[in-house]
């Protein structure tokens, strides 16, 4: 109290004026997504039902289901991640605990960095072809997952260099100075410090695999049909729409917003679920 009464007139209100344009900038950004994820569901919950979640198109029998493509979003998801993260964090571990060279650094950062910031209809054309193409995959589920690993690697390496560089180097001499060897102060001091950077870039992947679409529509098709997933050559086979190529379908070639909408509440359910799921594992993690 005395501290604010020994302010002068102008500094007063200086300090006033930033903390209200504080929180009427955090009360905005508050509102805006509660008004976004509220018209979404007000749209879109009444559309669906237990048929539309469990069941796929049929014009024949004139129903609309989205079971395939809720399947082919939940492999995208696990296949783009199972290969990512590994590859993100260990490359960002060599980066901050390993490498000798500063300008091999400074380059690889710099590179990631500006693959960050390519669009994504560029990977489009890179997945197509590479993996359709040069490798033959064709427009299948793998070959759009491997195209959205090339795509999130940098958020995961540069989200996970920048939690370990947050890292009190003493946590780092302590460890070797009781004996540790290299790798185990990096597996049991640094990491375990930096999981919640980790868990933000695995978070951070995951918001964009599930809303990329022109990637995959370039490189695992538009079916919204049953894929088989009954064994390895089926799924490299398979190729098919996620919930973010289906919606783009039915409202842009379709026009029917009605189901868009109900994609769409699924998506933010989704998405919802996997970052409280990441949230969990980081606490969990940690705590260990």
């Amino acid at each position: 109290m005395e501290h604010k009464n020994s302010l002068s007139p102008s500094r007063r209100a200086y300090e006033i004026t930033m903390r209200t344009l504080l929180y009427g900038s955090a009360f905005l950004t508050c509102a805006l997504l509660l008004l976004i994820i509220g018209y979404i569901c007000v749209k879109g919950i009444p559309g669906i039902s237990w048929q539309f979640l469990t069941t796929e198109e049929s014009v024949l029998n004139d129903t609309v289901g989205i079971l395939p493509a809720i399947y082919n979003t939940l492999f995208v998801i696990f296949v783009s991640l199972i290969i990512v993260l590994p590859l993100g964090v260990g490359a960002a571990i060599y980066l901050t605990e390993y490498a000798k060279s500063r300008r091999l650094v400074t380059a690889i950062e710099y590179a990631t960095e500006t693959l960050a910031g390519i669009p994504s209809i560029i990977y489009a054309l890179v997945g197509v072809i590479i993996f359709c193409t040069t490798l033959g995959l064709e427009k299948t589920l793998i070959a759009g997952s491997l195209t959205l690993v090339i795509m999130t690697l940098p958020t995961i390496i540069r989200t996970t260099q920048e939690s370990l560089k947050t890292v009190p180097q003493s946590y780092r001499e302590g460890s070797l100075g009781l004996g540790s060897g290299k790798w185990h102060m990096i597996r049991t001091v640094v990491l375990p410090s930096s999981v919640d950077g980790i868990v933000t870039g695995c978070i951070l992947a995951v918001g964009r695999i599930v809303g990329e679409s022109a990637v995959l529509m370039y490189t695992a098709g538009l079916s919204t049909a049953m894929q088989d997933f009954s064994g390895i050559s089926e799924i490299m086979k398979s190729s098919g729409a996620t919930l973010t190529v289906a919606l783009y379908v039915y409202a842009k070639e379709n026009a029917n917003f009605a189901v868009a909408f109900s994609i769409a509440t699924i998506l933010l359910g989704i998405t919802i679920l996997i970052n409280l799921a990441a949230s969990f594992a980081g606490k969990k993690l940690k705590r260990g």
